[in-house]
């Protein structure tokens, strides 16, 4: 049903930008590196984990140090890369700034874009009405940049999850009020909606994870790990294993499962092997949350988006006139 993917897993001590950019180099070396990923010309989207601007330094978002060193490397060989996310509260850019984005901003001249445009796109069979955003769908190389981190409601958030960053952020409650009825419902939602994506490449930010209760009120956990590649469901079946945590427990990778993706023994490891990387005290949360979000908060969700748009953002922009 599938190839026997490569998933290349390697020690990373340092977001040092030397050493990170030594650390990229030898990680997406065995799978062809930059130039293999990004033709020149491509539109590459960058997708990092923006997810909040609240916590600033507890590791809750992908460091700013990967995404530079990631759109040098596109641009190096050619390629156009621009930042694209749709947090649930705020803006992309608001939220990067917020986590210390606006140096690279800068210096590489990136786009950071929100993703509003809507599209339908086919899903798989159950969800093949899920909104995907145009901006994701229409990039012509996707990379993939998640965040280590346990998760309140999913157990861990990895490469799957971080995908459903493509549906546009009001959307988000939407889908957590109609998948969110049982965990296997909303765990193949996320494996659809990354099968359609399909990203070109995965890169794992785990030097510096975020255990507990994450997504955000957790703390930071050192690793050392990066991993890369273009199966994301290979990877965060890896990842998993590195960090001791039964499959059965993390709703996506229970899907995958159940849908027929590749088991470890199945995968071609070119560096690390995952029991060589294994952690075995990772802090998952104290105790899981319900998916189902409900009406109310449904709706809470939406008016605060709407609020920020059309109110909050307009009049911050007729002040500063």
């Amino acid at each position: 049903m599938h190839q026997t993917p490569s998933v290349s897993l390697i020690r990373a001590q340092s977001y040092e930008l030397p050493l990170l950019r030594a650390a990229l180099e030898t990680l997406l070396e065995p799978l062809g590196g930059m130039a293999a990923i990004v033709k020149p010309g491509d539109r590459v989207l960058l997708k990092p984990n923006l997810l909040t601007g609240a916590r600033p330094g507890k590791e809750c978002t992908t460091r700013p140090e990967l995404v530079y060193c990631v759109a040098q490397m596109v641009q190096e060989v050619g390629g156009k890369p621009f930042l694209g996310d749709s947090p649930a509260f705020g803006s992309a850019k608001g939220v990067a700034i917020a986590n210390g984005y606006q140096p690279i901003i800068t210096e590489l001249n990136l786009p950071i874009i929100d993703f509003h445009g809507l599209r339908y796109e086919t899903a798989g069979d159950t969800f093949n009405h899920l909104l995907l955003s145009k901006e994701a769908m229409e990039a012509d190389v996707v990379i993939n940049l998640p965040k280590v981190k346990s998760h309140v409601q999913l157990t861990l958030t990895l490469g799957v999850k971080n995908l459903f960053g493509c549906v546009p952020g009001k959307m988000k409650a939407w889908w957590h009020m109609e998948a969110g009825k049982d965990s296997d419902r909303f765990g193949q939602m996320l494996v659809e909606t990354a099968q359609t994506i399909n990203p070109t490449m995965t890169i794992l930010d785990g030097i510096i994870g975020h255990e507990g209760n994450g997504p955000s009120g957790g703390e930071p956990r050192y690793l050392g790990i990066l991993g890369a590649s273009s199966n994301v469901f290979a990877l965060d079946l890896a990842m998993v294993e590195i960090l001791n945590v039964a499959p059965e427990l993390v709703p996506t990778i229970a899907a995958q499962m159940r849908l027929g993706y590749p088991e470890l023994a199945a995968m071609h490891f070119p560096h690390l092997q995952p029991n060589q990387l294994q952690i075995q005290d990772w802090k998952l949360p104290d105790t899981l949350m319900p998916l189902d979000f409900g009406m109310p908060r449904v709706i809470k969700s939406t008016f605060k988006h709407l609020y920020i748009r059309l109110i909050k953002e307009p009049l911050r922009a007729y002040a500063a006139r």
